[in-house]
């Protein structure tokens, strides 16, 4: 196969297991779901056996990620499955100064988070209506 593991029944076993584990489902739910038996669904998942094209299909369609999300290695954490959440998270790693924002509320504690962001809020409100 490619370099990127394409066709590799230990990659998709991998991906498979954490979109599993992210959106919190059952394997028996998502077999029920998908329509194949749980020992089918458990055999991809250890990575006995590969799925069909139209099976991969409809598992990317299950968990709204693409094809690639599930038979290709991935590099990059899949801490953000949602795409929105996942850019928001790199436009703060690329911007120094919220960078030192979000490195600074690592130590913070819930109230303090609480109030930052009522404080943020407020600013919010205060720009959308045109004050000073």
């Amino acid at each position: 196969m490619n370099s990127k593991g394409l066709g590799n029944k230990k990659t998709l076993s991998k991906n498979l297991q954490k979109y599993i584990e992210v959106n919190g489902k059952e394997r028996s739910e998502v077999a029920k779901d998908l329509e194949v038996s749980y020992s089918t669904l458990s055999d991809w998942i250890n990575g006995n056996t590969y799925p069909r094209i139209d099976r991969i299909e409809n598992m990317a369609r299950y968990f709204k990620i693409s094809k690639s999300d599930l038979i290709e290695e991935h590099e990059e954490s899949y801490y953000y499955i949602d795409e929105d959440a996942k850019q928001i998270a790199q436009d703060i790693f690329d911007n120094e100064e919220l960078r030192a924002l979000f490195d600074a509320s690592r130590g913070a504690t819930k109230e303090d988070l609480e109030i930052t962001r009522n404080l943020l809020l407020s600013l919010k409100r205060k720009e959308v209506k045109g004050e000073d």
